[in-house]
């Protein structure tokens, strides 16, 4: 395979998908991905603080912790699949409606997505993702039809292994892009 450009730019959110983590530990495991469709944005900060050690006068050794990330993953609207396996939503089997209890503890997942590039697309993964239910929003309809979106506020931490994400490059195989959303990436054994 010939090495692809890197790319110079990003844009354009899409192929949101989140795996239910099935196992933690050692040897963590994820179900299916599902797929989110709407993607709208997601803007993730970097969690972690600088810590200076001073000796000599000056800043002797310095270290970075990394606690993963933190943001906002907007969509059109999060599906009612994802809101009964990610936050516990209980469909009433009789009468098809969903309820919302406040005992429930809400369930971690890998999330997947695809950033294109002007060069090359970019697959990601967040390992150990949980998410704030997302708001329930609306408001009248005048001249115009503005759809409201849904937000859910994602933190991704590391799993026991110590990954917290991975992200493909110019050079991953086309093998590997096109399983990407099938199952969570996990790293190849030695």
């Amino acid at each position: 395979m010939a090495d692809k450009n890197e790319n110079k730019v990003q844009f354009n959110l899409k192929n949101v998908y989140y795996a239910l983590m099935t196992a933690s530990g050692a040897t963590p495991e994820w179900a299916t991905p599902v797929h989110v469709p709407g993607a709208v944005s997601l803007s993730l900060e970097p969690q972690g603080e600088i810590t200076p050690f001073y000796a000599d006068g000056i800043v002797y050794y310095q270290t970075v912790a990394n606690n993963g990330y933190s943001g906002d993953l907007e969509m059109a609207r999060f599906p009612d699949q994802m809101l009964k396996d990610v936050w516990g939503l209980e469909e009433v089997a009789t009468d098809f409606v969903l309820m919302e209890r406040s005992d429930v503890e809400v369930k971690a997942f890998a999330l997947l997505f695809q950033i294109d590039g002007d060069a090359d697309n970019q697959y990601y993964c967040l390992y150990n993702a949980t998410g704030t239910r997302p708001a329930i929003a609306g408001e009248t309809t005048t001249e115009t039809k503005d759809p409201k979106t849904q937000t859910s506020t994602i933190s991704a931490v590391s799993t026991e292994t110590g990954y917290i994400m991975a992200r493909t490059t110019s050079k991953t195989p086309d093998n590997v892009r096109q399983n990407w959303f099938k199952a969570v990436y996990q790293k190849p054994a030695a």
